[in-house]
């Protein structure tokens, strides 16, 4: 991983990449107007959608703001270019699987109930944002400069915290197996993160369901390399 600048406090990352909005512009409104923050968010809700559909370079900012219901100007009121709000999408949602991880993971000892935590909690979130989970699958090199650095860093955060039960699953239960760790931990982001192209949670299994189908596979992928093996090998 490059050594890099140190990072970003969260709500200096989500500032440094877009326009600041005074005190005015984050309250709601006497009337019961939307505030600046929860247009921002809606703003954000439906560029996400349009981007998992028709990919971040077709998706202009006439077409969000037409999707939103926003003029054009309006809309770089509130973002000043394209590449802001896809830094956005990906800053928010790494920023909340990590922070969810960590918080659901603090005093759980067993490697097994780990994976089991982080499983649940990243087909959780992303059964509900199917869409966000398409456009970070597939345009992270769509960021440059600092976006796409701070982007990286935590998308190599995430990635670590699950390497690391990954190593202690192997520790505990296959300390001997002859399976790369890098490619079983990468294997098992490659399950989840192409869950948008086949999973629709209100027409399958819950999440949970899901969840612990996908854990029971890796674990046994791991239990039982030896007989895999075997049936592998072509007769000799």
């Amino acid at each position: 991983m490059q050594q890099g600048r140190p990072p970003m406090e969260a709500h200096k990352a989500e500032r440094a990449f877009e326009p600041d909005a005074t005190p005015a512009q984050t309250n709601r409104s006497p009337d019961g107007r939307e505030s600046y923050d929860e247009r921002r968010n809606h703003i954000l809700v439906v560029a996400t959608d349009l981007i998992a559909r028709v990919g971040y370079e077709r998706a202009s900012m006439r077409e969000v703001a037409k999707a939103a219901g926003v003029s054009l100007a309006g809309l770089y009121h509130y973002f000043e270019n394209k590449e802001k709000i896809l830094f956005l999408v990906q800053f928010r949602t790494f920023s909340f699987l990590i922070s969810s991880l960590r918080e659901q993971l603090h005093g759980v000892s067993d490697p097994v109930e780990q994976l089991r935590v982080t499983v649940r909690t990243h087909v959780g979130h992303f059964a509900a944002n199917m869409a966000a989970l398409k456009v970070c699958s597939h345009e992270l090199d769509s960021l440059t400069g600092d976006a796409y650095e701070e982007t990286s860093r935590l998308r190599h955060e995430y990635y670590n915290i699950a390497r690391g039960i990954v190593d202690r699953i192997f520790d505990t239960l296959a300390p001997d197996s002859p399976l790369d760790r890098h490619i079983a931990a990468m294997s098992l982001f490659g399950t989840l993160n192409w869950l948008y192209r086949w999973y629709d949670p209100k027409l399958s299994r819950s999440p949970s369901s899901v969840a612990n189908q996908i854990v029971t596979q890796f674990l046994g992928g791991i239990l039982n390399t030896d007989r895999a093996i075997q049936r592998a090998r072509p007769d000799e």
